[in-house]
């Protein structure tokens, strides 16, 4: 790593002002913040394991429901590429499509915040698609 060159209090003042103007730095933390403002939050769950999405739908369904978002928007997959064949010894119930509604639908914590599971249309990604929404607390 280079040595720091002193800066003139001029260039101190001109980094200042750079850093300062919005319109030529966005800030991400802003950015990030006007997008969990939307009332509907998308997560795409390819790769995760059963047990894996399970906790990970969990933690979204509790955060979305604390910051006040009504819609969940959840990419499992068709699960026709599933090489995992023998989740609870049944082929219908290897695939994430299946296995995660039933999942929030026992689990009481969850149950009590959801109100509907639904597949999306065929436009909107079909079977391999889980809306979930959330109740009003």
């Amino acid at each position: 790593m280079k040595k720091k060159i002193n800066l003139s209090k001029k260039d101190k003042e001109e980094w200042k002002k750079f850093i300062e103007d919005k319109s030529r730095v966005p800030d991400k933390e802003d950015i990030h913040r006007n997008n969990t403002n939307k009332k509907n939050f998308k997560f795409d769950l390819h790769g995760f394991t059963l047990d894996e999405a399970n906790k990970k739908v969990r933690e979204i369904i509790i955060s979305c429901s604390e910051k006040d978002i009504r819609e969940i928007t959840l990419i499992t997959g068709k699960g026709l590429h599933s090489k995992n064949e023998n989740v609870y010894e049944s082929l219908k119930f290897n695939k994430l499509r299946h296995s995660v509604p039933d999942y929030i639908n026992s689990n009481p914590e969850l149950a009590t915040l959801v109100s509907s599971i639904s597949n999306l249309s065929e436009k909107k990604g079909g079977e391999g698609v889980i809306l979930v929404k959330l109740r009003k607390l």
